[in-house]
């Protein structure tokens, strides 16, 4: 038997890491990185490359990279937002409605849980690679409003990676297990996790060892990419009044404008106004044209203000299920690269009326929970009791195909 890893799979980056005497170490992977971009891409040779080389040629290579495809694992074509739909490569749906996704240079079709797959394996094979021993087994999280089938396509995104697949953990639920491994005290906790493509909140008693969920909600079509979207959408409406085109229409300028976008957000967190430069964005017969803007940090938060609403919703609902106020949480757990946005930040510290704590790294705790786990279930850690809850209905069909809880 090799080694049982935990990963973290995200929509825009991946995490590995592996319990080490008794402590989870995040693994870094070939170019030094903590965290690998859940991006698959295929050169002009047709050479397969994952993360940040795939990453880097999704410019000049729009329709051969795939990123942000765990939005679609487990889910049939018709079952998707329009939204999450308009990407830089192409999807459409096969006879049976399921999503396929279209790579011209090999000319052929893949499912999303075999680009999922190829993530899974690389992030595997850097874990061999540190521990000089072969990885077999894994712990792979999802956000716990993952439905059946989406747990069960990620599940066979494992096996397709050539992983036993030890158990399906909910981020938010690995996010308490690293955040609360060695704490002695009881508390009750909420779970804020905001990642790139999904929502999830969930609310936890965590103490002398165990971990017990009372509570989650989420949307798993809500994350960073949404808040890169509207300034997508900002930018290409800016332009198209100021030249009469639409860059959406351009598979190599959407992906430009996605990366700037994602630029743009990131260093609002930081300055007040950010400058966008995006010379020969396109070219008309009048030669080329150049896009170049300034965005506040009040202009973001105009465009995001129905995205921040939306978060709402669930923590409420959360508290509600577990049937506690908010002045009855002790901390607040931020995860996911998302929450360093500060109008996200803001909406925390006005529905729960307590400062968050940022002692962990929103990127990599969940990668760090699920090694806890994989150490539980190979009894490398003790004294861990871990009970969830499943965020979904469950019950058993009876005479004429109705539902009994």
């Amino acid at each position: 038997m090799g080694r049982v890893v935990g990963i973290d799979l995200g929509t825009t980056n991946s995490v590995v890491a592996v319990m080490e005497g008794g402590k989870p170490v995040v693994i870094a992977n070939a170019e030094g990185l903590r965290t690998t971009p859940s991006v698959v891409g295929f050169s002009k040779e047709g050479e397969q490359l994952v993360g940040q080389m795939a990453r880097r040629q999704a410019v000049l290579n729009p329709q051969n990279t795939f990123a942000g495809v765990k939005r679609f694992i487990g889910q049939k074509y018709a079952e998707l937002r329009p939204e999450s739909r308009r990407v830089p490569y192409t999807i459409r749906k096969d006879e049976y409605g399921n999503v396929k996704i279209k790579c011209p240079r090999l000319q052929k079709e893949f499912a999303p849980e075999e680009i999922s797959a190829i993530v899974l394996r690389k992030l595997a094979e850097e874990a061999s690679r540190y521990l000089g021993q072969d990885v077999t087994g894994a712990v792979i999280t999802v956000p716990a409003y993952f439905n059946d089938s989406q747990r069960q396509a990620t599940r066979d995104a494992g096996r397709i990676a050539g992983l036993e697949v030890l158990r399906i953990l909910n981020e938010p639920t690995a996010a308490s297990l690293a955040y609360g491994l060695d704490r002695e005290d009881s508390q009750t906790i909420l779970v804020f996790d905001l990642g790139g493509g999904t929502f999830d909140v969930s609310v936890l008693d965590v103490g002398d060892g165990v971990f017990e969920v009372r509570a989650t909600s989420g949307d798993t079509q809500l994350g960073g990419n949404d808040f890169d979207k509207k300034i997508v959408d900002w930018l290409a409406e800016w332009f198209l009044e100021q030249e009469g085109i639409d860059l959406r229409k351009d598979r190599q300028s959407l992906q430009r404008l996605m990366e700037a976008a994602e630029k743009a957000k990131i260093e609002l967190s930081g300055v007040s106004v950010t400058e966008i430069n995006l010379p020969f964005i396109t070219a008309t017969e009048d030669g080329p044209k150049h896009l170049e803007t300034r965005l506040t940090r009040s202009q973001f938060e105009d465009l995001c203000g129905d995205l921040v609403s939306r978060l709402r919703g669930p923590v409420k609902q959360a508290l509600n299920d577990a049937g506690i106020s908010p002045y009855e949480i002790d901390e607040v757990v931020l995860v996911g690269g998302s929450t360093r946005i500060p109008m996200v930040k803001q909406l925390v510290r006005a529905l729960i009326d307590r400062e968050p704590n940022e002692n962990v790294n929103p990127d990599e705790v969940v990668g760090i929970g699920a090694a806890i786990q994989a150490g539980v279930l190979t009894q490398e850690v003790k004294d861990i009791l871990l009970l969830d809850v499943t965020p979904l209905s469950v019950g058993l069909e009876t005479i004429g195909g109705v539902m009994k809880s």
